[in-house]
């Protein structure tokens, strides 16, 4: 596909870089808006689950996230630095008029229950908060009815209106129906005493949904929904709440200052998921909305939230925001080749979409510009960007701060986040950066439910893959278990965890060069998983983070425990690493390598570009992938004279190392992939019950960390050495 004039080519340094962005992201709309402006519809011929005409809506709605605010600044905009003046933004004022009139033939329809119209009402909340005198005036047109302001205002009020008399569904969406009645009350005269009694209730119900420091879920945390991803924060929760922190000051002074309180908690942990190149770590759904992971960046900027340390220096701040934007710029592929986005994530991809995508949908990204509200003498604009706070030079590889200094900066800089709420640990390395995870799920049918919220680990550098069908190489199973009882006829990837926690650990290390032995004190996440409800087997999980003493490693601890009922029953277990790139430097197929390695030394006087770049390696208990992206393997660390018997009750247990050929489109950043595995097999299992320990190691190396081969390689044949009776004293 081809880069977008404006954006690919966007060095994000200045105010006037960012709304250049903005303008070219909208610029491509232009020819497909309905004569009267109220509805766009791309050219794209994808449809979602919902009506059309809400589609088309939302083509509308959703770029109003910006603008709004290019309408709200353009009394004080400079033409000449802004290019915003080659943008018909009175199109949106039009079409809102000509949408919400029954008597036009661009009608919007009126407002059901769960009705898709209800998200489209927020961005015209939002609209109506942030530029209420372009939305709301009579036209400027000499001669023109003076009651025409009057009518206007009605039939915006009527329509937003129905959503108080319609079912809203217990989640974000409930922050709809709040910034439409605060919009009817700011904006739109409305008497705030009439809307009171629906936004105590949906406060109420969104209260509920508060876990702690500074994170909501996407609904009531339970059994059946157990959801914190970018919704809490950038997508949906965390946004919302700053943009009633800007509007409702007046109204509930109290409320105000526990979403600030809450944005600063938020922040604390919210930063460790961009990595210093800018990349945020996928996660979840709705994951075609792109650059909208930054928007709380944004948000809070724009609502003026004092924030901790490492963030309380707005250079800081504007770091991650514009870095964010500068590596989608290098992402040419997000484009039509009419410069309108596409479904998918670094490039096109259905496979990864949602039920309620259509074309139009990827333009909720667009929250991102809401600090072009700000204008050009505003200090985030004039500071100087800062680096990321764990930038070369500024982490602390072990990991725990010093107590007097966290408690005068208020965070840890090392390279672990320990994020309690949503059951995460992310790693911030110089080799890579990452997340574990283990305790999320939803019954909700999403599409790639399982790959999107299950997963063990999520990276912004390899990302992750969802499946395209049920056999097992189209599954793409990247860092997840996968568990099969009918000889591999069918799979079960990990889904619905129990009993994750975070926990503790002093661990004491082996193998290094120092007489005394050394120990770690690190954070592990502990869960468990039934893969079957006919099937007493389970799975009970401990996530270790890398150490410094073995990077780019991070081990995994599984314990198996199965009943009777599996007597002479078989079952095979897969364990999988991060799915990379299997792309060659000249495009072709990666070489195989020797067993040791040797292609990638180097030898005094040998010239770099001699030693091996790329290949794939594969061994009785291990198995590894060097391609452009960086390095990816796992290995098998069962075996070793301190640890104990892997079937302590008369089972038979059996693995080998496999890499995985995947179906092509399923990573979400790589066309096409590899996955390193470890395939088991149990077989030939007795007695009443029976137990197994697997202990795997995970590799992987992005490479963005400017290792050089060589250097890979020591780091993979330096394999991490615990004491696993270590490992049975966690659970």
């Amino acid at each position: 596909m081809p880069p977008l004039s404006g954006f690919s080519d966007n060095s994000f340094e200045s105010r006037d870089d960012v709304l250049r962005a903005a303008t070219s992201l909208l610029e491509p709309l232009t020819p497909y808006k309905s004569p009267c402006g109220a509805r766009i519809k791309l050219s794209t011929a994808t449809g979602a689950g919902f009506d059309e005409t809400s589609a088309q809506l939302e083509g509308f709605a959703r770029p109003l996230w910006v603008v709004a605010d290019l309408l709200a600044a353009k009394p004080t905009a400079s033409t000449a630095a802004s290019r915003a003046g080659n943008l018909d933004l009175d199109s949106w004022i039009r079409g809102l008029d000509a949408g919400v009139d029954p008597r036009s033939d661009t009608f919007w329809g009126y407002t059901g229950d769960h009705d898709q119209r209800m998200v489209e009402m927020e961005p015209i909340a939002y609209a109506l908060l942030v530029a209420p005198t372009a939305f709301m005036s009579a036209s400027s047109v000499p001669g023109s009815d003076p009651k025409v302001d009057s009518q206007k205002r009605d039939r915006i009020v009527t329509w937003l209106r129905l959503i108080n008399e319609k079912t809203v569904p217990p989640s974000n969406w409930r922050w709809f129906r709040i910034l439409v009645n605060l919009a009817l009350v700011k904006s739109c005269g409305v008497p705030y005493d009439e809307v009171k009694p629906f936004m105590d209730v949906d406060f109420k119900m969104l209260d509920s949904f508060y876990l702690a420091d500074g994170w909501s879920s996407d609904g009531l945390w339970s059994a059946d929904k157990r959801q914190a991803d970018y919704y809490s924060g950038s997508f949906a929760m965390q946004y919302a709440q700053l943009a009633y922190v800007r509007f409702a000051q007046d109204l509930d002074p109290e409320r105000i200052a526990r979403y600030r309180s809450e944005a600063g908690e938020f922040a604390a942990t919210f930063w460790r998921y961009f990595d210093v190149n800018g990349a945020a770590i996928p996660f979840g759904r709705s994951l075609t909305y792109r650059f909208a992971f930054a928007a709380f960046w944004s948000a809070v900027v724009v609502a003026e939230v004092p924030l901790p340390a490492p963030l309380d220096n707005l250079g800081v701040v504007k770091g991650l925001l514009l870095r964010h934007l500068r590596w989608w710029s290098k992402q040419g592929d997000i484009f039509n080749t009419d410069g309108t986005l596409n479904i998918g994530y670094t490039y096109p991809n259905m496979f990864l979409s949602e039920d309620y995508n259509s074309p139009q949908s990827l333009y909720w990204c667009l929250k991102t510009f809401s600090v072009l509200r700000l204008s050009e003498d505003h200090p985030f604009w004039t500071c100087e960007e800062l680096p990321h706070p764990l930038s070369a030079g500024k982490l602390s590889y072990h990991g725990q701060a010093d107590p007097a200094t966290e408690k005068q900066n208020g965070t840890s800089l090392g390279p672990y986040g320990v994020v309690n709420p949503a059951a995460q640990i992310t790693c911030s390395f110089p080799e890579h950066h990452f997340l574990l995870s283990a305790g999320q799920s939803t019954k909700k049918p999403h599409r790639a439910r399982e790959a999107k919220y299950s997963k063990l680990a999520y990276s912004s550098a390899f990302a992750f893959s969802v499946p395209a069908g049920p056999v097992l190489e189209q599954m793409a199973p990247d860092s997840t278990l996968s568990v099969s009882n009918d000889d591999g006829d069918t799979w079960k990837p990990r889904w619905e965890p129990e009993s994750a926690r975070i926990k503790t650990v002093q661990f004491s290390l082996e193998g290094t060069n120092d007489s005394e032995r050394k120990t770690a004190t690190m954070p592990v996440l502990i869960s468990a998983w039934r893969p079957w409800k006919a099937f007493d087997l389970k799975i009970e999980t401990v996530l270790i983070p890398p150490l410094e003493r073995w990077p780019g490693w991070h081990v995994r601890v599984h314990t198996l425990t199965w009943k009777a009922g599996y007597a002479d029953s078989l079952f095979q277990l897969v364990d999988a690493g991060f799915a990379i790139s299997s792309k060659g430097v000249k495009g072709g197929v990666l070489p195989a390598l020797t067993p040791d390695l040797s292609e990638l030394s180097t030898i005094e006087g040998e010239k770099t570009d001699s030693v091996a770049q790329e290949g794939i390696w594969e061994g009785d208990s291990a198995c590894l992938v060097l391609s452009d992206a960086g390095a990816s393997g796992v290995a098998d660390l069962s075996a070793g004279s301190k640890r104990p018997s892997i079937d302590p009750i008369y089972g038979g247990h059996a693995c080998r190392s496999q890499l995985l050929k995947p179906d092509s489109n399923t990573n979400l950043v790589a066309q096409r992939t590899l996955i390193p595995t470890l395939h088991h097999h149990f077989h030939q299992v007795q007695g009443n019950s029976s137990e197994a320990w697997l202990i795997t190691g995970v590799f992987a190396v992005s490479s963005s960390s400017g290792l050089d081969r060589a250097s890979i390689r020591k780091l993979w044949q330096d394999k991490p050495r615990l004491d696993v009776e270590e490992y049975m004293n966690i659970l």
